[in-house]
């Protein structure tokens, strides 16, 4: 049933059509509970995996690894998104960094570390399509953000990193557009 419909319509017309909506929903809801043909939950529809499994035990692993040697695990690495695991100790950046195409999900895993968030940048250059850096950004908002703790920083905000210790962290990154019927998301279309 087309949405379109309830959108413009007086409540008699919304209370008259809902009980078809309901019975699609569930008609719908129905075929989604089948089971899918294993070719179809291979291969998604712009190809690669249709899933990955990172057990514990191997994102443990990864992070002993990490944490002897810090730097970047690059889970997956798409063109919609990306999921990295890092461990950094005593380091800081020394510029504020947005990107117009994407966002960043900041989950902290172990340690902890300071975001500066927002603000306006000062002295702004770029060093790529749609990445950008500043030295200053007037206003920042700072948070110290523990184990446990996540952030969600939307694309065109500025933010920089300082971490006195150590911390362990996975960033998941969407990026470029995404269309999920007229939705938007993350501020991906």
């Amino acid at each position: 049933m087309n949405n379109l419909a309830f959108r413009n319509c007086g409540r008699r017309d919304f209370l008259r059509g809902l009980p078809a909506a309901a019975a699609a929903g569930l008609a719908l809801g129905d075929s989604l509970a089948s089971p899918m043909p294993a070719a179809a939950q291979a291969v998604p529809a712009g190809g690669g995996a249709a899933f990955q499994l990172f057990t514990a035990a191997t994102l443990g692993d990864d992070s002993k690894a990490l944490d002897a040697s810090p730097g970047n695990n690059n889970l997956v690495d798409d063109k919609t998104f990306t999921v990295v695991l890092t461990t950094e100790k005593r380091k800081s950046a020394a510029e504020f960094e947005w990107h117009e195409g994407r966002d960043h999900i900041f989950q902290i895993l172990d340690g902890s570390t300071v975001y500066e968030v927002g603000g306006t940048p000062k002295g702004a250059h770029s060093k790529g399509p749609g990445e950008w850096l500043a030295p200053e950004s007037d206003g920042a908002t700072t948070y110290t953000l523990n184990k446990g703790d996540m952030l969600v920083i939307r694309r065109g905000t500025p933010h920089r990193r300082r971490t006195a210790e150590s911390v362990t962290f996975t960033l998941i990154s969407p990026q470029g557009t995404v269309t999920l019927q007229g939705f938007r998301i993350g501020g991906i279309e």
